[in-house]
């Protein structure tokens, strides 16, 4: 096994980074002695454990105990590279095990700090069957409804990453970092390296982010006051609309989930004054561009104007933190499509899903359908913004399984036992769109549009010159408030 270099932090000093002055408290598991050279008798292997020992101050390649990172206290388990190139024998599967049940007992989070080369050949299957062991304890602790940070460092591969890294809720990563099931002397010659490294792993959706030292404490910290474990929260508040310059429209502007026009007002119910508008609410001391579409074609364009907000404005509007959750954990990403965590405010914690106004792509959903089931465990409201023309159709897309993505989106939705609010603040083009709708708490704004079809694409399919698109757009009753009417939207924002 490898050594450790001379500028790889230690087991300790990488959970000195989190936990600072608020210090550690380290267990141990019950002593379970290996026989002499271990399971196979390999010959030498006590003499370099006894060799790994002095060089490094431990009995094992792993530390693990209770520690607090922040105001959170927390399980923090850390591997030694420098025991036997942090690999993972018999006991230091006992130790993992441990680690894991000692966050299921005291109901707290457990966050990983690995460094690995994987399992430890000298013990054979014996060593190579404790990731089984791992897999069941991180089960347990899943089914718990307790979070699992994993930060991986220099370097994470074999079965290390497989389990412990790979397998967390989380995985930040330190820049440069090593990281991949390959490790370096058993890739092929010709491979190259930015795939097995943290920035490629990243590019590839595999890691939630790639977080400097440095800002390592105050990462984690974030993340376990998002993840919890919470009681109880509440729905997600409805977002305030904001104005084509990115700000609060005008007086009336709504905050929360009674904010604007709700269903139930009245059939053909409006929020503006003029021609077109009913009862609802008021319009008073409204900006000009917060009045109704009059026809679906207008409903259509503005939903399509370019300088009318889009999801990442909205997110920082409604967020003080955000915590990007990062790719599908299938090799892809969607940049349309933006999925994490984050703090309000008043420090309370809301799961986004936020369409950006391009078509979906299968990797877009199936992040979307990671968090939502991520939150839905761990007892977090959720929060969609839906901004989309529709799911991709291209080829590609079709490869990609975009049919299986859907459908796993919308039985993401559907299961959920944390209450989904959605606010649709652009295009809402069919299914594509639908799949990130929450039944009976969807809101829309004045920008907005749903169709079961684009105006375009009606038209033509029902032989119709382009002359008449607009009158399709209004015969498939896609404005705002006919949403409301048809009783698919609960308000309309703004």
């Amino acid at each position: 096994m490898p050594d450790a270099t001379p500028d790889r932090a230690t087991a300790r000093e990488a959970i000195a980074l989190l936990t600072g002055a608020a210090g550690f408290t380290e267990h141990r598991p019950p002593p379970s002695p290996l026989p002499p050279d271990g399971p196979l008798g390999w010959a030498g292997y006590d003499a370099a454990r006894e060799r790994a020992s002095a060089r490094t101050g431990e009995e094992e390649s792993v530390v693990y105990g209770t520690g607090v990172v922040g105001d959170y206290p927390c399980v923090l388990l850390s591997f030694e590279f420098g025991f036997l190139g942090g690999s993972l024998g018999r006991q230091t599967g006992d130790r993992l095990v441990a680690a894991y049940e000692l966050a299921l007992t005291r109901r707290i989070p457990l966050v990983a700090l690995v460094a690995t080369g994987g399992s430890r050949m000298q013990e054979g299957m014996v060593a190579l069957t404790q990731l089984q062991r791992v897999a069941a304890a991180s089960v347990r602790l899943r089914a718990a409804g307790l979070p699992q940070v994993a930060v991986v460092r220099d370097p994470t591969t074999g079965g290390g990453w497989a389990t412990v890294g790979a397998g967390a809720d989380v995985v930040l990563a330190l820049p440069g970092a090593q990281v991949g099931f390959a490790g370096s002397r058993v890739r092929p010659p010709d491979a190259d390296p930015y795939a097995y490294s943290a920035e490629g792993q990243f590019a590839a959706g595999q890691v939630d982010a790639v977080v400097p030292p440095d800002e390592l404490a105050a990462a984690v910290t974030h993340w376990l006051r998002a993840l919890g474990p919470h009681g109880e929260l509440p729905a997600a508040p409805v977002p305030r609309a904001l104005s084509a310059g990115g700000g609060e429209p005008g007086a009336g502007a709504g905050t929360g989930a009674g904010a604007g026009m709700e269903a139930g007002a009245g059939a053909g119910a409006r929020a503006t004054t003029g021609s077109g508008a009913g009862t609802g609410a008021s319009a008073a001391g409204r900006d000009p561009a917060a009045r109704l579409p009059e026809t679906g074609r207008e409903a259509v364009a503005r939903a399509r104007d370019p300088r009318r907000p889009r999801a990442e404005a909205y997110l920082a509007d409604y967020f003080a933190v955000r915590l990007p959750l990062h790719g599908d954990r299938s090799g892809s990403t969607d940049p349309g499509l933006l999925c994490g965590f984050g703090l309000r405010a008043d420090g309370r914690p809301v799961a986004y899903v936020a369409q950006c106004g391009t078509p979906t792509r299968p990797a877009g959903y199936r992040a979307a359908a990671r968090t939502i089931r991520l939150a839905d465990r761990l007892g977090v409201p959720v929060l969609t913004l839906v901004d989309t023309p529709g799911a991709a159709n291209d080829a590609e897309a079709e490869r990609a399984g975009a049919g299986a993505a859907i459908a796993d989106t919308f039985a993401a939705i559907a299961a959920a036992r944390v209450p989904v609010t959605t606010l649709v603040i652009g295009e809402g083009g069919s299914g594509g769109a639908l799949a990130l709708a929450a039944p009976g708490n969807t809101h829309v704004t004045v920008d907005s549009y749903f169709s079961v079809i684009a105006p375009e694409p009606a038209a033509a399919i029902l032989k119709r010159p382009p002359s008449e698109t607009g009158a399709t757009a209004d015969q498939l009753r896609l404005r705002p408030q006919d949403l409301v009417d048809l009783g698919f939207a609960r308000s309309i924002v703004g």
